[in-house]
């Protein structure tokens, strides 16, 4: 390894070892988190901090023997960590000479050896073992890394300059309010805070000030639960948030469970005992905060009703947040409940005329883009919508990465736009 990559490893050992207190003390995710960290793989990172816990901080020199040099670390990176592809590649190109390729079990052996002594393969992996966001960022935030520039997209208008890092982002707690079920699809998307997310904001501020009951409703993938988990985050501290999930086609007892897990209350024992739940839930929501409830297009009357008793209990002091793709709809077959709701907001779509600005601040990858292209893509496929753009630019960031100065112009947007599926 390099004298970069003893520094890396240096770093990222000393990192765990001072969350290594004791038995437990690292999980599997500390690893994990530094091992994304080092560009090594999870076995390497905890072999490394094994080897760390018995004083051995640097890596151990490598015997003499065939090694890879750079530029034939490339060319396996170039054929996808293929390493019969390289072998092939080393003998037909005069990349060595004849007499010096070694055999394929041999460069097998070679590369696994590079690979568990950290020396990185850039080769693009789909992700796997996704955590919950906030349990991920109290590990970043322990082991003094900084979430790379990722962050909520939020649709339209003029931006804000995003939140700096540990000012807390969906990444939650340290860098924001729960993403909830929000995918990026892209690695180095960026949060941007546009003027319909500051109407959101200004529309949940209002109604937990007031102690009352909204619904922020929309149509599918506008960005309405960013929006939301942007607001939420940015009520004060002495405000607690009480996220409940709704589950699909929920019963009552299902209901009972998620609100009394919401609010920290023993759910297993409580939830089909309706009186003793009902007064821990009433004891609870006395408190002041707000109740965020995603999804509430699936609640039925009987369940919005459920709903409504308990807020019209006396005392009650906490909001009541209702979100949702049809929510409105919802709540206007329970009248009792929709009489009582203090605010209603709408998200709207994108914001055509600032659209290419919105994607060029959500990702690097749209700068410079023709906005007449950008145009014709939304008119044709995403129409505003921005879990639609979300995407395309995922699929345009993996194309422009198969070679060197790759160009983002209409034709590789029309490759990206063709993986979502047929349009017309």
């Amino acid at each position: 390894m390099g004298e970069d990559g003893r520094l890396a490893r240096g770093v990222v050992v000393r990192r765990l070892l001072a969350v290594d207190q004791g038995p437990g003390s690292v999980s599997s995710l500390h690893v994990r988190v530094m091992a994304e960290a080092a560009g090594v793989t999870v076995r390497t990172m905890w072999k490394w901090l094994a080897e760390a816990r018995e004083g051995r901080l640097e890596p151990v020199g490598r015997q003499d023997g065939f090694a890879l040099d750079d530029e034939q670390w490339q060319v396996l990176t170039e054929v996808g960590g293929n390493v019969a592809a390289l072998h092939r590649r080393l003998t037909a190109d005069g990349l060595l000479s004849p007499g010096s390729v070694p055999s394929l079990g041999t460069l097998h052996r070679v590369v696994r050896r590079d690979l568990q002594a950290g020396r990185v393969l850039e080769v693009a992996r789909p992700s796997r073992n996704r955590v919950e966001a906030g349990r991920y960022d109290r590990v970043l935030a322990e082991l003094k890394l900084e979430r790379a520039a990722e962050g909520l997209p939020v649709v339209d208008a003029a931006p804000a300059a995003p939140p700096g890092p540990g000012t807390g982002e969906d990444g939650e707690e340290s860098t924001g309010p729960s993403r909830g079920g929000v995918r990026l699809f892209v690695p180095g998307a960026r949060v941007v805070s546009t003027a319909s997310v500051a109407a959101v904001v200004e529309v949940v501020g209002h109604t937990v000030a007031a102690r009352g009951m909204g619904c922020v409703f929309g149509e599918p993938g506008v960005g309405k639960t960013v929006a939301v988990q942007q607001a939420l985050h940015l009520l004060p501290d002495r405000v607690p948030v009480w996220r409940a999930v709704v589950g699909v086609k929920p019963g009552l007892p299902q209901m009972r469970a998620s609100l009394l897990e919401a609010l920290g209350l023993a759910a297993g024992s409580l939830s089909h005992r309706a009186q003793p739940a009902d007064r821990a839930l009433g004891e609870a929501l006395r408190r002041p905060g707000v109740l965020f409830l995603d999804d509430a297009q699936r609640l039925s009357p009987p369940l919005l009703d459920y709903l409504r008793l308990l807020w019209d209990e006396p005392g009650t002091a906490a909001a009541l947040l209702l979100c949702g793709a049809g929510a409105e709809r919802v709540i206007a077959r329970s009248p009792a409940l929709r009489s009582r709701v203090l605010t209603w907001h709408q998200v709207p779509e994108l914001d055509q005329e600032r659209l290419s600005e919105t994607l060029a601040m959500f990702h690097d990858v749209w700068e410079g883009v023709v906005s007449a292209d950008v145009a014709w893509a939304d008119a044709t496929v995403a129409r505003g919508n921005f879990r639609t753009w979300a995407k395309i630019t995922s699929h345009v960031y993996a194309l422009s990465k198969r070679g060197r100065d790759v160009r983002v112009d209409r034709a590789l947007m029309e490759q990206a736009c063709a993986r979502l599926g047929p349009y017309p």
